[in-house]
């Protein structure tokens, strides 16, 4: 089996202090950037991807221009490319990265398959050349899009773990609800 590690969104703007900030986000970027350290030689390939919105635009309706955000379907201006937002959070050493992904690009985008390297290659066709068969998730948010990605990694034929000690979610309900779902579609919850 050969396995990558997906670090989704370990960014300001989703981490305290940030336009859309979750309590914990801090913690997550210093305790992925620990068990890197402590587990590299696990991974054939470590992914990490960035919401890359645009400035110019409500990237497809995602930002709320004309209207209070509803934490739905629209939000708060956040990622915008460029930015200190958008940025990866201080604490996430991202020297064993393999590919940075970016996604949002003028859409709306919560998983790391919606993304591409900043060559414009599909994490997907990455993931089939390297022949990627197992996926371990960690980052932020776990209610939208580290639930997206472990969802689409299982859509397409992978073995998938989320570590649940290294994500925050947005809400606890919507936390506790992820965990489920991601379970009923044959995902793992381990830890690091």
């Amino acid at each position: 089996m050969t396995r990558a590690l997906f670090i989704v969104d370990v960014q300001n703007d989703f981490t305290e202090g940030g336009a859309l900030g979750v309590d914990g986000g801090a913690a997550v970027a210093a305790g992925v950037s620990r068990y890197l350290a402590e587990s590299r030689g696990r991974y054939e390939l470590v992914f990490a991807s960035r919401d890359w919105h645009d400035a110019e635009n409500d990237n497809g309706g995602h930002f709320a221009t004309d209207a209070a955000p509803d934490f739905v379907g629209t939000w708060p201006v956040h990622c915008v490319a460029g930015t200190e937002g958008a940025e990866y959070h201080p604490e996430f050493d991202v020297t064993a990265v393999d590919f940075h992904i970016h996604k949002g690009q003028g859409v709306p985008a919560y998983s790391i398959y919606e993304g591409t390297t900043t060559d414009g290659e599909p994490v997907r066709d990455l993931l089939e050349r390297h022949g990627i068969d197992e996926i371990d998730v960690v980052g932020l948010a776990t209610d939208y899009c580290v639930r997206a990605s472990a969802l689409d990694a299982r859509e397409h034929g992978k073995k998938v773990r989320v570590l649940t000690d290294l994500v925050a979610g947005v809400a606890p309900e919507t936390s506790e609800r992820a965990f489920r779902e991601l379970e009923a579609a044959g995902i793992e919850l381990g830890h690091s």
